[in-house]
């Protein structure tokens, strides 16, 4: 019995090391973080100036709010067909028309790829994050604007003072969400991709499932699946941690 346990903690242990050691692998986290922090920023950043200009006085606001939501109703692996077919029929198409080069060739099918995806990722991904910022601009008081125009502040005092502590708590839920739903991004990737050319865009939910079920690394994936598992855990409880000792300091 001894032997066995100590045979199956060799076992494991060089499990770990493997996943720890393996170059594709640690390939595929380093995409994985490069997308989630530029797609995490973009999405913030635009849906943040969305939701500013939907909810100032504009004409056509309930039709825009229903243009910019519509990426969210629809599936991702359907928005991820769409746009396979523009990059790789429309958009060259209309390149060679324009007689613009950089637009002849599909991106998805170059060292740019994950560009491609990232453009998909973030449309879709405005929607839901615009409409939580939206809940939080909508709770601010118009007195608290109206007193600072008063005092001569201008819009972006207005925002850096007023609007986006007010906003704190929304900016923490999408920022946590964001993260963590970009850390395990596979729909898109699979949708347009599949993880190609080659590995560029091989997140580490597409190694899992492309290596695990349908390779032979069921128990090699499984450990990876564990370590994805315990850094998104990770990621958010820190997120949360600093973002809300973040709005303590804002409201004392």
């Amino acid at each position: 019995m001894e032997r066995f346990w100590k045979l199956a903690f060799c076992r494991f242990a060089q499990l770990w090391i493997y996943v720890f050691e393996c170059r594709y692998i640690g390939s595929a986290y380093g995409f994985t973080f490069k997308f989630a922090v530029f797609a995490t920023i973009f999405v913030n950043v635009i849906a943040l100036l969305i939701a500013l200009g939907l909810t100032s006085k504009i004409k056509f606001q309930n039709t825009l709010k229903a243009v910019y939501f519509l990426p969210y109703m629809l599936g991702t692996l359907i928005v991820g067909f769409i746009f396979n077919f523009i990059f790789g029929n429309l958009l060259p198409d209309l390149g060679k028309a324009l007689h613009w080069s950089f637009l002849t060739t599909n991106i998805l099918g170059t060292s740019h790829a994950w560009i491609g995806i990232l453009i998909v990722t973030i449309w879709q991904g405005l929607a839901f994050n615009t409409l939580i910022y939206m809940s939080g601009l909508q709770s601010v008081s118009p007195e608290l604007y109206e007193a600072a125009s008063l005092d001569g502040a201008g819009a972006w005092k207005k925002f850096w003072r007023i609007t986006f502590p007010l906003i704190a708590p929304f900016f923490t839920i999408n920022l946590v969400l964001s993260v963590k739903g970009y850390l395990m991004v596979f729909d898109q990737i699979m949708a347009m991709t599949s993880g190609g050319p080659g590995n560029s865009t091989t997140s580490i939910s597409v190694l899992i499932y492309t290596q695990g079920f349908q390779g032979s690394q069921f128990a090699i994936q499984s450990a990876n699946g564990v370590v994805l598992f315990l850094i998104v855990a990770g990621v958010s409880l820190f997120q949360l941690n600093v973002l809300n000792k973040r709005e303590d300091r804002i409201e004392n």
